[in-house]
């Protein structure tokens, strides 16, 4: 038999996740010898034995990988054979630049699960059992190499028993970083709001007071949960009331499938999603009938409901010991970031939770929970956060120099990217008080030191305004790109598609800063990595009294109005009636030009559909109006209101374009409405009049530049009514569709457009 012996190389999510004692067994099994180590790059290898043997293991590694491992690449190098017996695993080889990469958090495996739930088993309903399929990682993550020591488990010593199972390459739980059992593990407590210690099992006593209507506060993953009984409308709506959040939808967690079809519909990508090792927050349409088992105050309104399935082995128990779905909402005030140190929560939530259910095992870095909805059987991310992050995007084109793109203001992310990977961050927040932007900053250098990113380039938004522009134009020693706000998002949608362009972009969300001084948001931009120019946009309003008017949408309805009428509002208009006091006043402020800059905003304009349909006057969190106009329409409605694509100006260009007539869409909502026409109608209508007005303005441009791609980005596109209208009516014509996949549509992808862009320009002056 000739002996052959190949080097191998393997990068990607190798580290922590079972892939040393897999590649022990797959080369016991055949027949080869060598050794497997991790260093500063991934996993190395080295195999010897018959040739066959050796093409068979290299087949099998990405075939057969663990789980949580994502393989990159892997190299082979022939090598010189040494004769050598037996398979080693080898010490862990220091240095060099690092290119390991850390496993996002993961949802409790089916084995844990089975020895959770195994009286015989020693991790008998332990809350924190994990193994190297599962359990906490980026969270407790303190520094790399991944080793117990650089994680928040560093203070727990194993006992005999964990320790022989971490030491053992034929046990799963071989170099479980956090393993540990009842006798050497974290622990639980529940405290009252004094935090004095209940008696008895924390977590039955914790499920007890669920089941009596009081909310508990509940440590996870990435930080703490707010809890009720999700039937109890008592305990949903003290809960709404002491958390100051009136309207927005909370998330519930059940037990499994069944209980979440039990509630609504619910399609295979959705189970799919639900099951997923990630275990996002899922929006499902609810099932008709009596609120889908749920109190009124879980989604007030909202014909979808948000649903996840536990992830940790704590969630399995509480729903099991409580018996029925609990409402699981970030464990904060409104708007202020989630709560992750213990003293911090104790503290910020004593005036909400009845109760703590805590335990010792400290978080690094705060995650929320990812939410995602369903768009022809793929997933469209919503919020990118625990269970995705901090995996990087894997992208066709290198960046020759390291990036950090500091991202937007709202749905905050900031992405930090080397060679051809994108580490997009865990969702950090709105950019609006001081915690949110220094967890902002604290995770940046969390992220450079994770994965040895030494920014040489920094872009950022226009915006002057925005915390995190701020913050990139004090860092000394950088190359600052500025990226406008619109071209981001068609670069994160080409980004997420591994497209460079040229494409037809459509930007439609609620603000960004233009070239032209101006606010943009409903965009038509030529657009590829590299630059942009602004081919159309939408009819342009005044915004009466600035950010008020993001507040108060009738003010938008007024603007909208007086654009469309010529200052002859229709006098029957219920949303006049209603804000008669001050109408005039803001009319005449829109006209003035004070105080009121000009917008081609989509998102404004749903905010005034919404308020001349009697929807929503005021918005008590960013988007509702346009949430619940979403939710209002009737989706089997056909018919579309007519609206025109103008020319302005010259032709393509900052100075001119083509032009969205927003104004026709609004008299023909007023007019049907006094026609007697159905708000759910009238709704319908609109969505599929803009569909109609946006893929006219995609053939205008087509016509002039013979592109035939359209990428669809911004907020606005998390509307899937809208979003299925406008898909669909592209592909009619013959256009090739990008829509998000990876990144939110939202401004959580800005990041990654931006770096995107930064890493283009790179790219061009590089000789």
């Amino acid at each position: 038999m000739t002996l052959t012996r190949t080097r191998v190389r393997v990068e990607g999510i190798v580290q922590g996740v079972g892939f040393r004692p897999f590649v022990h067994a797959l080369a016991g099994r055949l027949g080869l010898a060598g050794l497997v180590g991790n260093d500063a790059g991934g996993v190395f290898v080295e195999v010897e034995g018959a040739a066959e043997s050796v093409e068979r293991f290299l087949e099998a590694l990405a075939a057969e990988a663990p789980p949580l491992a994502v393989i990159e690449r892997v190299t082979a190098t022939p090598l010189a054979p040494t004769g050598i017996s037996g398979f080693a695993i080898a010490p862990s080889a220091a240095g060099g630049e690092r290119q390991a990469l850390v496993s996002p958090d993961t949802a409790t495996c089916a084995d844990c699960l089975r020895e959770l739930a195994d009286p015989a088993d020693r991790r008998h309903r332990y809350p924190f059992i994990n193994c190297t399929n599962c359990g906490p990682r980026f969270t407790i993550v303190r520094d790399v190499p991944y080793d117990r020591p650089a994680t928040t488990m560093a203070g727990f010593a194993m006992c005999a028993d964990c320790a022989r199972e971490y030491h053992d390459p034929a046990d799963r739980r071989f170099h479980a970083q956090p393993v540990c059992c009842p006798a050497c593990g974290p622990a639980l407590a529940l405290l009252d709001r004094g935090r004095r210690a209940a008696g008895g099992d924390p977590l039955e006593g914790a499920a007890a007071r669920l089941r009596d209507g009081d909310v508990v506060a509940v440590k996870g993953l990435g930080g703490y949960h707010l809890a009720a009984d999700a039937a109890s409308e008592p305990a949903v709506a003290a809960l709404r009331a002491r958390k100051h959040r009136e309207d927005k939808p909370f998330a519930v967690m059940v037990a499994g499938l069944d209980e979440a079809r039990a509630r609504c519909l619910v399609e295979e990508a959705e189970e799919a999603m639900l099951a997923s090792p990630r275990r996002p927050i899922v929006l499902l349409r609810r099932l008709a009938g009596e609120g889908a088992g749920v109190a009124p105050s879980v989604a007030p309104g909202n014909r979808s409901l948000g649903v996840m399935l536990p992830y940790t082995p704590l969630h399995h128990l509480l729903l099991a010991a409580v018996g029925r779905p609990i409402v699981l909402t970030s464990g904060n005030v409104s708007d202020e970031p989630i709560a992750y140190r213990d003293d911090d929560a104790l503290e910020r939530l004593g005036g909400i939770a009845d109760w703590f259910l805590v335990h010792d095992r400290p978080i690094h870095v705060r995650a929320d929970d990812s939410v995602v909805r369903s768009f022809r059987g793929r997933e469209l991310p919503l919020r990118r956060s625990r269970g995705f992050a901090p995996q990087p995007l894997g992208l066709p084109w290198p960046f020759p120099r390291h990036v950090l793109a500091c991202g937007a203001e709202l749905k905050h992310t900031f992405c930090l990217a080397k060679g051809d990977r994108a580490f997009v961050s865990h969702h950090v927040g709105d950019l609006e008080n001081y915690e949110t932007y220094r967890s902002f900053t604290e995770g940046v250098e969390h992220y450079r030191r994770l994965f040895e990113v030494s920014p040489e380039v920094v872009a950022h938004d226009l915006h002057p305004e925005y915390l995190s522009t701020k913050h990139a134009l004090e860092l000394d020693g950088v190359e600052l790109v500025g990226v406008q706000h619109h071209h981001a998002h068609v670069a994160a949608c080409l980004a997420d598609n591994g497209e460079p362009g040229p494409v037809i972009g459509v930007a439609f969300d609620g603000l960004g800063y233009g070239t032209d001084g101006t606010i943009w948001g409903g965009e038509l931009l030529v657009a590829d990595l590299e630059g942009f120019r602004r081919a159309g946009h939408l009819e342009t309003v005044p915004m009466p009294g600035g950010t008020a008017a993001i507040k108060e949408p009738w003010r938008m309805a007024a603007a909208w109005l007086d654009a469309a009428f010529g200052g002859q509002v229709p006098e029957r208009l219920d949303v006049a009636g209603r804000n008669l006091g001050r109408w005039e006043q803001v009319v005449a402020l829109a006209r003035s030009g004070t105080a009121s800059p000009v917008t081609s905003s989509a998102g404004r304009l749903f905010d005034a559909v919404a308020a001349i349909l009697g929807v929503r006057d005021a918005v008590n969190y960013e988007g509702q109006a346009a949430v619940e106009l979403e939710q209002l329409a009737d989706p089997s409605e056909p018919a579309a209101y007519p609206a025109r694509v103008g020319a302005v100006g010259p032709g393509p260009g900052p100075g001119g374009g083509l032009v969205l007539a927003g104004t026709d869409l609004v008299r023909a909502v007023v007019e049907d409405l006094e026609a007697g026409a159905a708000p759910p109608l009238v709704a319908a209508r609109f969505h599929n009049g803009l569909a109609a007005v946006t893929v006219a303005a995609c053939q205008g441009v087509r016509e002039t530049t013979g592109l035939d791609t359209v990428a669809l980005s911004g907020g606005v596109f998390q509307n899937l009514l809208l979003l299925d209208r406008v898909v669909a009516g592209l592909e009619r014509q013959g256009f090739r569709v990008l829509v998000h996949s990876r990144v939110p549509p939202n401004d959580g992808g800005i990041s990654l457009g931006q770096a995107a862009v930064a890493g283009a320009r790179s790219r061009a002056r590089a000789p």
